[in-house]
């Protein structure tokens, strides 16, 4: 693999700026953005007032603990435009992701937005090793999904050549990787993982081709599924995290130098972790859930968000700003498949849609190979059910609803598990660690 480690002169000020020059900005940011969320976005004068503070009472970072969490259930109860803080005229871009009840959770953008989005994107990408005139092959999904477009900002913010492929065609993805020869590739490591058995069906060697760095995002992934992309394509294989309500990829970025953990651009994005159980904010170094305030976003600030996201906080190595470790698990339960949150309720809301078939369920993952695999295990509600054509009826309803594939096991009455307290809906038989 080629040595992509950025020129110290190529880093931006305040990628090398002191732990308290970054304070200093985050705490003139933070009262500004804790006013502009009170003033303008009903739903966090009723939180705060409720919580009996006021962004005057911020004095120092240590103060935002005082201050109450946003949960996704306030976006949907805010749905769709209930949490921006700009009237909708000055929103330039409006995202959105479904939730666990099929209800989007809509996020907003003014053009001071996009251009602060695309600045943090563009930083993460020079951070993984590409420079202005580089060509980078985007297979990130665009859409209301935040990936493709974000990175696709971030893209043009350095000055690179985009191709925006988005995802799926795989023998199509492999044929332009060829043919166009990119340094970089931005996509879900699983999809990787396919694009990397296309090759290997067209009796292609991918260590052949042009790239040299791939970008990984939108899903957790292990440093041993890291080493397996890196040796199969002798390329660089980096991480970098994001989440819609905070503002998509881009939020922290695992530099090329290093891959030691993803650097949080603090300039923009407040980090906390606390316990997930008491809420309780937590010493950096301590595992728990990862919190986010935005210091800068107009249309849509977020403040303490709880993204349900596992990980610890580190000092600075490669920048000066807090890395983040990999994403270890989430706080609830939640599922990613390929890219894709699925909640058990979402699988719930389908098995009801599908007449003749009872409501029990139960959700199996499984990684027979490299690919994460869901089987949905339900029944028939009578004994007079075609139990194949039913199994086809929902694993073509959970397509087009949550936009996965899974596979479906009817089985007849009483077939399935129950429990005397709190249904176990996953059974989760991937290896561990």
């Amino acid at each position: 693999m080629k040595d992509l480690t950025p020129p110290k002169d190529s880093l931006g000020p305040i990628e090398i700026a002191s732990r308290d020059e970054i304070a200093g900005l985050q705490l003139q940011r933070m009262k500004w953005s804790l006013a502009h969320a009170y003033e303008n976005v009903p739903h966090y004068r009723a939180s705060f007032d409720a919580a009996g503070v006021h962004p005057d009472d911020l004095t120092s970072l240590d103060d935002l603990a005082k201050f109450p969490f946003t949960v996704k259930q306030d976006l949907r109860d805010n749905y769709p435009f209930g949490m921006f803080a700009v009237p909708r005229e000055q929103v330039a871009r409006i995202h959105a992701s479904s939730g666990t009840t099929g209800q989007p959770t809509v996020v907003g953008y003014t053009q001071n937005d996009l251009e602060m989005w695309g600045s943090v994107v563009a930083r993460s990408l020079r951070a993984a090793g590409l420079r202005s005139g580089d060509l980078l092959h985007n297979a990130y999904g665009y859409g209301l999904f935040t990936g493709g477009l974000g990175i696709h900002l971030g893209s043009d913010a350095l000055g690179l050549c985009t191709v925006p492929i988005s995802g799926g065609m795989t023998p199509r993805q492999v044929r332009l990787i060829n043919d166009f020869k990119p340094k970089g590739i931005t996509v879900t490591p699983s999809y990787a993982l396919s694009i990397l058995d296309e090759f290997a069906r067209e009796g292609i060697d991918p260590r052949d081709t042009s790239l040299e760095v791939g970008i990984f995002g939108a899903e957790p992934w292990t440093n041993a599924m890291r080493k397996e992309i890196e040796q199969a394509f002798d390329m660089h294989a980096v991480d970098i995290y994001g989440l819609s309500e905070v503002v998509g990829p881009g939020v922290s970025m695992e530099c090329v130098e290093t891959k030691d953990g993803l650097h949080i651009w603090e300039d923009y994005f407040y980090p906390e972790i606390i316990d997930p159980d008491t809420g309780a904010v937590l010493p950096d170094g301590e595992l728990g859930e990862l919190v986010f305030t935005s210091l800068a976003k107009e249309a849509f600030p977020i403040i303490r968000y709880r993204t349900r996201d596992l990980t610890r906080l580190l000092p600075g190595t490669a920048r000066s700003m807090r890395r983040m470790e990999k994403v270890t698990g989430r706080s609830d339960d939640m599922m990613i498949l390929r890219g894709v949150n699925v909640f058990p309720t979402q699988i719930e809301e389908c098995l009801m849609q599908v007449a003749g078939l009872a409501p029990h369920f139960q959700i199996e993952l499984s990684k027979p190979d490299r690919m994460d695999v869901m089987q949905v295990l339900c029944e028939v509600a009578d004994a007079s059910v075609d139990s194949t054509h039913k199994g086809r009826e929902l694993a073509a309803l959970v397509k087009q609803t949550v936009g996965i594939s899974v596979q479906v096991e009817v089985r007849e009455i009483g077939g399935v598990a129950r429990s005397e307290g709190k249904a176990v809906r996953i059974v989760d038989n991937r290896p561990k660690g």
